[in-house]
Order: C-alpha cells, then sequence, then structure tokens
C-alpha cells in the first residue's frame, strides 16, 4: 500500500528529475515551443519540494492537490494548468484515503488524464503529454515498470507526429521529427514513480 510519504518521496523524485533533465526539456522546446519548458517545470517542481517540506500533508490525496495548486500558481504558459489539473484530479479522485493500491491510483490517474485531455483538448496522437499519459495509466495495472516503458515509448513515439494542439500545432508540418517536450516530462513523472515505487520493493 502507497502512503502519504510514499507521494512526497514521487513528488520530490519528480523535482529532482526535472531539475536534472530541464535544459534537455527546454531544448526539445526550443524546436517547436517557446524554448521554457525546462525552466517552467523546474520552478513549478522546486515550489512543490518547497512546499511539501513545509507542510506534509497527511494523505495521498493531499499530497497531490498541494503539488497541483503549486505548479498551477508557479509555472507560466500551458504547462502549470495542465500539470496541476493533472495531479489535483488524481489527488482528488483518491480522496481521504491514508493508503491506496496500485490499482486505486491507476483509477485516479485516469482521472487526472482526463482532466487534462478536457482542459487542452487533446486525444492521444496530437503529439502532446497525453501521448505519454495515457499508455502510462493503461499500462498501470501491470505494474510500474509497464507504465514507466509505456511513457517513454509513448513519449519517443511523438517525434514522427505532427502536432494537432499547442503551440507546436502553429508549425504544421514543421512540427514533424521533433519529440514533444510535455509528453518528455510527462514521461519523467512516470519514471519517477516507478523508481519510488522499486525503492520500497513495491
Amino acid at each position: 500500500m502507497l502512503d502519504a510519504d510514499f507521494f512526497r518521496r514521487w513528488m520530490t523524485a519528480t523535482a529532482a528529475s526535472v531539475d536534472r533533465e530541464a535544459e534537455r526539456l527546454t531544448a526539445l522546446d526550443s524546436a517547436i515551443g517557446d524554448a521554457d519548458h525546462g525552466s517552467n517545470l523546474q520552478r513549478g517542481f522546486t515550489a512543490v519540494a518547497a512546499a511539501l517540506d513545509k507542510e506534509a500533508p497527511q494523505t495521498p490525496g493531499a499530497v497531490l492537490i498541494l503539488a497541483g495548486r503549486q505548479l498551477i500558481s508557479t509555472v507560466g504558459g500551458a504547462s502549470g494548468p495542465l500539470y496541476g489539473t493533472l495531479l489535483r484530479r488524481t489527488g482528488k479522485a483518491l480522496g481521504d484515503a491514508t493508503e491506496v493500491g496500485a490499482a486505486q491510483l491507476a483509477e485516479a490517474l485516469r482521472a487526472g488524464v482526463d482532466g487534462v485531455m478536457a482542459l487542452g483538448g487533446a486525444a492521444p496522437g496530437d503529439k502532446t503529454m497525453i501521448d505519454a499519459l495515457v499508455p502510462a495509466v493503461d499500462a498501470l495495472g501491470t505494474g510500474f515498470t509497464a507504465a514507466r516503458t509505456a511513457a517513454e515509448e509513448g513519449a519517443q513515439a511523438t517525434t514522427p507526429l505532427q502536432a494537432r494542439k499547442g503551440r507546436a500545432s502553429y508549425l504544421g508540418e514543421r512540427s514533424i521529427g521533433h519529440q514533444d517536450p510535455g509528453a518528455t516530462s510527462s514521461a519523467l513523472l512516470i519514471a519517477a514513480l516507478a523508481d519510488t515505487a522499486e525503492a520500497d520493493g513495491e
């Protein structure tokens, strides 16, 4: 079972991963976006880690709601509201339970992903974060490692796609041949989840 401490460590691991990969995310974004995805997420997840240090929410849902709120208030552009919605919706779906199982997390994460799709209007194949998140959620029932692999493969599969949503869609065919930065950062989020689960022997 996964408790609030597990979710805090997941968010902290994500912050560390985003910190390490910020330059790569920004480089990907410079090809098809505003060249700020890495720096924006770095600022947001640094704020998440600081808030969790200060507050220590008592339930998994509360950890994710706090993290989502921080991202919405500190990250510019589209990624703040999108990531914030993902985590807040997931947290709300988990409710007040002090511990949750992997199946509950998968179900809650699906609610979060549905919230992102509703907010951004994106579907699988549009070359967005959805292309990493949907396969990850589908695979989570099999295990955390399967979810990480599915997210990474989903992100890589955005390279040959033409963007149909977001800033990259303005480029039309010129968006082809570039991996989507949002899908790439989403894969980092899922990889951090798998790493945290592995460290716990889940």
